[in-house]
């Protein structure tokens, strides 16, 4: 998997996971999957660009975003759901170790008000809906896709000029099944009636069908040009779910600057017993020793 993503992103870091456990507020939201978003949080340890976008693994960008290197941190659209706080999945920051500790020794003191990263970033940047209103991006760069968040009339009289796409909500676009005949996505589950701009879906479907899967079919990923859902599934939990994008602005040579960079070891081997624990409360190791290429060998190994 990180083959193909090199073949395509100029740099690939691998981070680990970080947690935040908080299933109490994770209920309020309904979303237990959210608390490894505080993942998102390295982000500010790639020390060697001045400035950077990070961009949520849901997200879609339409059309070009430079400009948004004009603002400063932290620069974000306000959330549908309450206004006075921004949605954490598209943001204009800086990097800086001393932001990073912060934000971590933060996460352990404080915590998060829903669990996940968006409401531990927003009491951590607390005065960002009243100190610049320059720092808040217009909804264009960080438009939801979901019913519950959509305001029709304005999609109709905006919509047009959308930069960046949100599939806010639990159902995203892969877990839909795509029609590479009609070019269409197919509703088949209750959960798809709460979208209401599927020209979005059939959009990240066809970027996915001619500019993605033809990569995973290259590197024996995928045998078929249009995996079905689980096949997916499988790409998205190991990479994209815990990860998104950062569109950086360099400061200095990339060379020089990973000889600076310090990784923080491997964990100790699991046991047996611990490895099935995880797996049992969904926290398999995807990018370790539970890896697609790991299971493979071991499927591999056993049908031989």
């Amino acid at each position: 998997m990180r083959a193909v993503l090199g073949r395509v992103f100029d740099e690939i870091i691998l981070v680990n996971v970080l947690d935040s456990k908080d299933s109490a507020h994770l209920a309020m939201i309904k979303r237990p999957e959210l608390g490894v978003t505080f993942t998102k949080l390295h982000c500010w340890a790639l020390t060697h660009y001045s400035k950077c976008i990070f961009m949520d693994a849901d997200t879609l960008v339409l059309c070009n975003i430079d400009e948004l290197f004009q603002r400063e941190e932290l620069s974000a659209a306000p959330d549908p759901g309450w206004p006075d706080c921004f949605n954490s999945g598209v943001f204009v920051y800086r990097p800086s170790i001393e932001t990073y500790n912060e934000l971590l020794q933060f996460s352990t003191t404080k915590g998060s008000f829903d669990g996940g990263d968006q409401g531990l970033l927003n009491s951590f940047f607390s005065n960002w809906a009243t100190a610049d209103i320059n720092k808040h991006l217009p909804f264009i760069y960080n438009l939801s896709s979901v019913a519950i968040y959509s305001y029709l009339p304005a999609f109709k009289q905006y919509g047009a000029d959308a930069k960046v796409v949100h599939f806010l909500g639990n159902v995203k676009p892969w877990n839909y099944t795509y029609d590479p005949t009609t070019r269409c996505v197919m509703r088949d589950s209750q959960d798809h009636s709460s979208v209401v701009h599927p020209e979005f879906l059939n959009m990240w479907w066809d970027a996915f069908t001619t500019s993605v899967s033809p990569l995973l079919i290259e590197h024996g990923i995928s045998k078929e040009a249009s995996p079905g859902k689980q096949e997916l599934s499988c790409l998205v939990y190991a990479l994209a779910f815990t990860c998104g994008l950062s569109f950086c602005r360099k400061e200095e040579k990339l060379s020089e600057a990973v000889s600076q960079l310090s990784f923080t070891p491997p964990p100790p081997v699991a046991s047996s017993e611990e490895r099935r624990k995880k797996w049992e409360q969904g926290q398999a190791d995807y990018m370790g020793v539970d890896s697609f290429e790991n299971i493979q060998k071991k499927l591999d190994a056993y049908l031989n």
